[in-house]
């Protein structure tokens, strides 16, 4: 039995790759997955982390196209993913559990992976 884990999960990221697909035609490889993530938002006026609508699996993956590198939040909650091109104006940093970031609009966000 233990033979097929591997032909299901290589199956499961080819699905994965599909919808991802489906969303930006130009992505062409996942590089990384965490199977269960959620999106905060930092609150400058209240000075806290405030929880998102966003939670589900996360994908890093390359693009054939510029910016070459990505991630997207497949969403659970509902129908809207978050996705962020990495370029070099994405400034992160990874304190394990977490993964903050401050994309382009300057808007602090961290991801937190349970």
């Amino acid at each position: 039995m233990e033979a097929f884990q591997p032909c299901l999960a290589a199956k499961g990221l080819d699905i994965s790759l599909s919808a991802l697909q489906r969303q930006d035609p130009y992505i062409n490889n996942i590089v990384d997955v965490a199977s269960q993530v959620a999106l905060y938002t930092y609150n400058n006026r209240a000075n806290e982390w405030e929880k998102t609508e966003v939670e589900g699996t996360l994908f890093i993956y390359t693009r054939l196209a510029s910016p070459r590198h990505g991630f997207t939040i497949m969403n659970r909650l509902n129908m809207e993913n978050l996705t962020e091109p990495i370029t070099k104006d994405l400034d992160f940093q990874l304190q394990d559990p977490f993964l903050l970031y401050r994309n382009l609009s300057c808007s602090k966000e961290y991801v937190y992976q349970y």
